[in-house]
């Protein structure tokens, strides 16, 4: 039996719930992003009025200004927008229980074995029951595979349907740029570009020895989906995602100008990742950073610790002293950021003559009581000397650039 495959994907989400929710913003150019005034400042998601005057998301607030001085910015409501996210699921359990989200705001379900209707008949139920139900728009894409029904919901928008089938895939599929290819970043298509492999057609033709010399592993998958060869299973809704980093970066208020500075919003995103990695029991090994200065120019950088750690002081530390010895201080800073990967759960170490595991297990037991005091108190009832040097750093927003693989759709 052919597989039918669904891609649902909420039009402009943020923006839409924003604008569902308060009737004056409709028609005018919208986007949701973070405080002009306290310089957290990029474009989350923008209606589509605003698209109309080339604005992207990831874009600064200031330039999106430049291009549309009429432009309503909207501070993001995340509890609104899962509520919102939980509705559209709902809707979705009703036609299968294989749901796998991709974020907040998407998701493939696997309609295969329905014998009353075909998937392009319940996509466009769908379809219609969000509009009706939850007051916003979603574009479903319709296949044989993940691949090729995440480009179909990718293909037509707003509010559409498109069927890729086996017949018309290579009519709509490989005419489109490898970058519309999921597992396609910047890199990989810049690569291909360098060998004239422009389009999901040029990638679906070559060879499968050229694509593994030049992309690994990874490009043996992107040929298989440009082929239309990709086999892989829509998860089952009870099934975690596999968390493969944790992280979060933050714009500070002002330009951080000195060590303390950075040491300081450094302590605040540590606390918020290693808070995190707690709640799921995981201790990484991998920490790295990132760091915009305030002409945009970034890098980052990582380092490898000896063993695995979720405490929120040595996170800050590793994190502080990736910045030291990689920065000069040429320019100030705009905005820091700090990730945890290679995790473990439950590791045994082995203690040394240093002390250094000792120390390291009496601050994690430091954190885990720090965290049942917030529980029982509320958070920031018991904060580190670091930030009391300057509250306005100290209290900066979070998660701009938060990458938790989470079960929520």
């Amino acid at each position: 039996m052919e597989r039918q495959i669904l891609h649902v994907d909420c039009n402009k989400f943020y923006a839409s719930v924003e604008c569902f929710l308060h009737p004056e913003l409709r028609g005018k150019p919208v986007a949701v992003g973070g405080s002009e005034k306290e310089r957290h400042g990029i474009i989350l998601t923008k209606n589509e009025e605003a698209g109309k005057y080339g604005l992207v998301v990831g874009e600064p607030l200031w330039q999106a200004r430049q291009k549309c001085p009429d432009l309503i910015i909207v501070e993001p409501h995340f509890s609104t927008y899962m509520e919102f996210s939980q509705k559209v699921r709902r809707i979705l359990e009703d036609y299968t229980d294989l749901i796998e989200p991709f974020g907040l705001d998407e998701a493939w379900i696997d309609v295969t074995g329905d014998w009353s209707r075909n998937g392009a008949e319940i996509a466009r139920e769908i379809n219609k029951r969000v509009r009706e139900e939850v007051g916003i728009t979603v574009s479903v894409g319709v296949s044989f595979n993940k691949t090729f029904a995440k480009l179909g919901s990718d293909y037509k928008k707003p509010d559409a349907v498109t069927i890729i089938s086996r017949d018309n895939f290579k009519d709509i599929v490989w005419s489109l740029p490898c970058s519309a290819l999921l597992m396609a970043g910047p890199s990989t298509v810049k690569k291909l570009a360098y060998y004239g492999i422009s389009t999901i057609g040029d990638l679906a033709c070559s060879s499968f020895e050229f694509i593994k010399s030049v992309l690994g592993k990874n490009g043996e998958k992107l040929k298989l989906g440009a082929m239309g060869l990709d086999t892989s299973e829509v998860r089952h809704m009870s099934l975690e995602r596999e968390i493969k980093s944790i992280g979060n970066s933050s714009t500070a208020p002002r330009d951080l100008v000195n060590d303390r500075d950075v040491k300081i919003v450094f302590s605040v995103l540590a606390d918020s990742v290693a808070r995190r990695m707690r709640e799921h029991s995981l201790k990484g090994k991998v920490i790295s950073i990132s760091v915009k200065n305030k002409d945009f120019e970034s890098f980052s950088r990582q380092s490898c610790l000896d063993a695995p750690t979720d405490s929120t002081s040595e996170i800050s530390e590793v994190a502080f002293e990736l910045f030291r010895h990689n920065y000069t201080w040429e320019k100030n800073v705009r905005s820091l950021g700090i990730s945890v990967t290679k995790f473990t759960q439950g590791e045994a170490v082995q203690y040394d003559f240093s002390g250094k595991v000792e120390r390291r297990e009496k601050m994690e037991k430091l954190d885990r009581a720090i965290d049942k005091l917030d529980v029982k108190f509320g958070k920031k009832c018991v904060q580190r000397g670091t930030v009391l040097y300057d509250k306005k750093l100290s209290h900066c927003v979070l998660g701009e650039s938060s990458v938790l693989h989470t079960k929520i759709f």
